[in-house]
């Protein structure tokens, strides 16, 4: 009984493993692909497919990212992505963390009503205020720039972050914030001492998720951004439109709005995957 548990278990597993390494495959070989067109001259990648770099490896150059790099209105939409995405990263956990910590921890008249208002934010699409919004920044003179894009982006991103810090926040045992008061700590230091510490996988998972959500963004982007302003996703779009399948620009482009993403996910994945199963083991 025992060893045909054992054969089981054993072949349960190794299908489970073979079934990972087929998805991994599905999704890296896209990104391969890309890569790859990316080394490759725009005639290599008119005449055949990018698998056959495979074959003849020093055919594959980086001129297209030195073309990419010489390019000033990618270079200024790549500085622009990421002067839109790391302020709104960081405003939108800041705020949240305070705010989750308040709704959570601390007493005050509305509370429970001000949250379910927040909560209620939730549903509402971020189609619905495109066009109200846009012309609010028409008259206040936000419109076309990156600090329109960037409050836009906080506006929306803080209901959902609000919710998950403020739930992740109300785990924390009451006894411990009880004894940080006792010992006379103030809500200042409790909360950047005690709580912060104690939330750190939730806060790097939030900010993985509004980090990959405005650096992808292009429907905000598109709307609230002017020529100097827009990011990396508008001006590869426009590339498209203009040149058509001009692969040198686009496909280099396109790995390099890939990269970063990736770069940051892996760099906060420890702390991603705390913050996922925290509270899923007691």
């Amino acid at each position: 009984m025992s060893t045909h548990t054992g054969r089981t278990r054993w072949l349960g597993s190794s299908l489970v493993q073979l079934l990972l390494v087929l998805v991994a495959l599905v999704w890296i070989t896209p990104l391969a692909g890309l890569f790859l067109s990316s080394l490759r001259s725009e005639r290599d990648n008119a005449s055949d497919g990018w698998w056959t770099a495979l074959a003849d490896p020093a055919r594959l150059s980086i001129d297209n990212y030195r073309a990419l790099f010489e390019d000033s209105g990618i270079v200024q939409a790549f500085w622009n992505t990421v002067v839109i995405s790391v302020p709104t990263t960081v405003l939108v956990v800041g705020v949240a963390a305070l705010a989750g910590y308040a709704f959570a921890w601390l007493r005050f008249p509305g509370r429970d009503t001000v949250f379910l208002v927040v909560v209620g934010l939730l549903v509402v699409p971020v189609q619905i205020g495109l066009l109200p919004v846009a012309r609010l920044f028409g008259a206040v003179g936000l419109f076309g720039t990156v600090a329109g894009v960037i409050l836009f982006h906080v506006a929306y991103g803080l209901p959902f972050a609000v919710f998950l810090l403020r739930n992740y926040f109300a785990e924390i045992p009451k006894e411990m914030l009880e004894a940080a008061r006792l010992d006379g700590g103030s809500e200042w230091r409790i909360f950047l001492q005690l709580v912060l510490p104690l939330g750190r996988p939730a806060l790097a998972s939030l900010a993985i998720f509004q980090f990959l959500w405005v650096w992808n963004d292009m429907l905000v982007a598109l709307l609230f951004a002017d020529s100097s302003s827009q990011p990396l996703t508008v001006a590869l779009q426009s590339q498209m439109r203009q040149f058509g399948s001009n692969i040198g620009v686009l496909a280099p482009g396109a790995f390099l709005s890939l990269v970063v993403p990736l770069v940051v996910f892996f760099a906060f994945q420890k702390h991603f995957v705390r913050g996922v199963m925290a509270g899923s083991v007691k």
